[in-house]
């Protein structure tokens, strides 16, 4: 059962929002701060949980961070004391969490519906913006042991590549999307001592040593090699466009596609035109996309969501203007000023 919806009340940038969202590709666009992230992470951290049995509150807090671990601070700012709500729903079963902006420790916010929503645990994979699988070896160990200023889903993601490869035998699809992969990477992931490689006809390329966007591909190898993306789960992904050179968009888009198709629920924030475009035109009529346009009002700052499901009728975006404007300069140029 996938996540299908979110509603929150005065959390973090968001005053009031009900956010539905689609089973398959759900693509989240808008302008910086109008919470793209927020809106993942708050559905990672209730996958998570129906894992781990931690407390939402206490989950929500180490991923997002809020100074001194003040959850309070994760209240949509305004005068006086407020109290904020998020739900996290998927068919009939809600987990909720509520808090004031004065609370310190997540241990004073309430938490309602863990019991039912632990009970069809979700297996989740946050991919941040971040790539971490160069930095991988003690990290994991150091975060355990020290309070390093690390959002949690950093350690969780290396946390799912270290996962050893299950028992039994690959479908095809899956041995399809790995051989993909690593056709564009020309070799294969392996782990040495904590340590990442890119195995080729060479020999072993330390992942220090690879271009940014090829780790991006093979991170996305491991967690279908060992399991971590299979039917049921759900993939979160910020901005994969970062560092990656746009040929490489492709094979991204490709797969993600396919995962959809294999019965996987995906959330993906971009800020590229082309990213949007590659979705375009490389899904058919049975994958299921949602195009989630958010952005903030001129007047009192609130933040709404405008959801569709055909590209070409997404909203406006600072993407589509700022390519408009970049059009416009080329042909004032072009035509001597």
């Amino acid at each position: 059962m996938t996540i299908d919806r979110l509603t929150l009340r005065r959390f973090t940038a968001f005053e009031s929002l009900d956010f539905r969202a689609s089973p398959g590709v759900n693509v989240l666009i808008g302008a910086n701060g109008t919470g793209k992230t927020h809106l993942m992470k708050i559905a990672y951290t209730a996958c998570d949980i129906s894992k781990t049995r931690e407390k939402f509150s206490e989950k929500l807090s180490r991923v997002f961070l809020p100074s001194k671990g003040h959850i309070g601070r994760l209240v949509r700012r305004a005068r006086g004391r407020r109290k904020c709500e998020v739900s996290v729903h998927r068919g009939d079963i809600a987990l909720n969490v509520s808090f004031s902006s004065l609370a310190r420790t997540a241990d004073s916010a309430t938490v309602n519906g863990k019991a039912d929503w632990s009970r069809r645990p979700i297996e989740s994979v946050y991919i941040p913006v971040k790539e971490m699988l160069a930095n991988a070896p003690g990290f994991r160990s150091l975060y355990a042991q020290r309070e390093i200023h690390f959002e949690e889903i950093y350690p969780d993601i290396l946390d799912r590549a270290y996962l050893p490869i299950p028992r039994g035998r690959r479908g095809n699809n899956v041995n399809n999307l790995l051989e993909t992969l690593q056709n564009h990477m020309e070799g294969r992931v392996s782990v040495r001592d904590e340590a990442f490689f890119l195995r080729d006809r060479q020999g072993f390329l330390e992942f220090t040593l690879l271009a940014e966007g090829l780790r991006k591909l093979g991170l996305l190898s491991v967690l279908i090699r060992n399991g971590s993306l299979l039917e049921g789960s759900v993939l979160f992904w910020d901005e994969p466009e970062t560092n990656l050179n746009p040929e490489l968009y492709f094979p991204v888009i490709q797969t993600i596609l396919k995962l959809q198709r294999m019965g996987v629920q995906i959330f993906l924030a971009t800020h590229d035109y082309v990213i949007l475009k590659e979705i375009d035109l490389q899904s058919t009529q049975n994958d299921e996309i949602s195009f989630h346009s958010l952005c903030r009002g001129s007047d009192d700052g609130n933040i709404t969501c405008r959801t569709v499901n055909n590209y070409l009728d997404v909203h406006r975006s600072a993407i589509d203007e700022t390519f408009d404007r970049l059009y416009d300069e080329e042909v004032k140029r072009s035509m001597g000023g």
